[in-house]
């Protein structure tokens, strides 16, 4: 195996940062083009809650992606240990709370966990509680709600700090980036003299002319600074329409969000999924009336017809790492190691184990850094 090979990035999201960074650990010569720039405004993963909860999203996903989600849950203090600069993460598990009209949406919700957990008993059982035991666990939201769940194990990170520490750490491993300098799949020729020899594409949305099967799903989130509110870990309340979730944040800083539209409109948030998402905050708890806005973002999530993430070598030395989705943060520490494994030995016991799609549509598939 050579000691060192030369790798071409395209897109510095969070894919992108992740691999740059661990290649270059590993040795390799790396360098990155990117339409955007450090702060990864044209990226999904800037407008995003970074929670990290498997069984939350066991409602609305695979287990498969369950179970890159609590592969993720054990490897992120790794990563995140790894960096000079610190990043916020908390494992302080995930609340789940409703009001009397929804009871019966909630118990639907309960079953689900409930399937799941027996699915794959490795997760953590929900556990129900009452007024007291809410209020026990979240003193916040004393006398506001009758009962409720509780996720244990679940956790979050701040994204926004996330992706300036992986972007520290580019420079300090002496990545080569190139902000605002987009490129296409078709500007390189992987292999041969005086090119690289591998291209990875983690451009997301930027990619569909490679993957025409991508789509946007369009996500809303407010960023609030709330006083008074003292949440101490991600809270979601559930709605028969749209399920809003708080992640609280350090210095009393909150992500709300719940909205996802099947449209790749990115013009600012309507008036109503604003009133929606505000008033609904304001039912969790009422300190957020006072609540000063600071953001109102919206963005388009890669996805694939399935909603699955996917792993495609669909020319010789090409890679391709996309359709996160919305589970970019919860799965990205398992897509990582997966296409780590596969570039290192040409296959990922890893992502057959979690049930991750690594498609092979090049003849011959071989590793990057196998010798020739």
């Amino acid at each position: 195996m050579p000691s060192s090979s030369s790798i071409v990035i395209l897109g510095a999201g969070l894919m992108g940062r992740l691999l740059a960074v661990e290649l270059a650990r590993a040795g390799h010569a790396v360098e990155v083009f990117d339409r955007g720039g450090p702060q990864a405004e044209h990226a999904a993963a800037t407008v995003a809650a970074a929670m990290l909860a498997p069984l939350a999203e066991s409602a609305v996903t695979e287990p498969s992606v369950v179970r890159m989600g609590q592969y993720a849950l054990r490897r992120w203090p790794a990563l995140l240990g790894a960096l000079e600069q610190p990043v916020f993460f908390q494992q302080n598990g995930t609340l789940v709370v409703w009001h009397r009209q929804d009871a019966a949406e909630a118990q639907r919700l309960r079953r689900v966990f409930d399937s799941t957990h027996a699915t794959l008993p490795e997760l953590p059982a929900p556990e129900a509680l009452d007024a007291a035991r809410l209020a026990a666990a979240e003193p916040a939201l004393a006398d506001r709600f009758a009962q409720g769940l509780y996720l244990p194990g679940e956790g979050q990170l701040d994204n926004r700090q996330l992706l300036a520490a992986l972007a520290q750490e580019m420079q300090r491993l002496q990545v080569r980036v190139h902000w605002h300098t987009p490129r296409e799949v078709g500007d390189f020729a992987p292999g041969t003299p005086g090119q690289p020899d591998w291209l990875i594409d983690c451009r997301g949305l930027g990619a569909r002319a490679q993957w025409p099967a991508l789509r946007g799903v369009r996500g809303e989130v407010l960023r609030v600074h709330a006083p008074e509110v003292t949440l101490q870990r991600p809270t979601r309340l559930v709605h028969p329409r749209y399920p809003i979730y708080i992640a609280p944040k350090e210095e009393h800083l909150f992500v709300i969000g719940a909205t996802e539209i099947e449209s790749e409109d990115l013009s600012p948030v309507s008036v109503r999924s604003a009133l929606e998402l505000l008033s609904t905050a304001y039912t969790v708890h009422s300190g957020f009336a006072e609540a000063r806005i600071l953001e109102i973002a919206t963005q388009c999530r890669p996805t694939l017809p399935d909603n699955l993430p996917a792993i495609r070598c669909s020319a010789p030395r090409l890679l391709e790492v996309n359709g996160l989705y919305r589970h970019g943060y919860m799965i990205a520490p398992a897509v990582l190691d997966a296409a780590l494994e596969w570039l290192h030995t040409g296959a990922s016991p890893l992502a057959e184990r979690l049930g991750l799609h690594i498609v092979h549509t090049a003849t011959p598939a071989r590793a990057a850094f196998a010798t020739p």
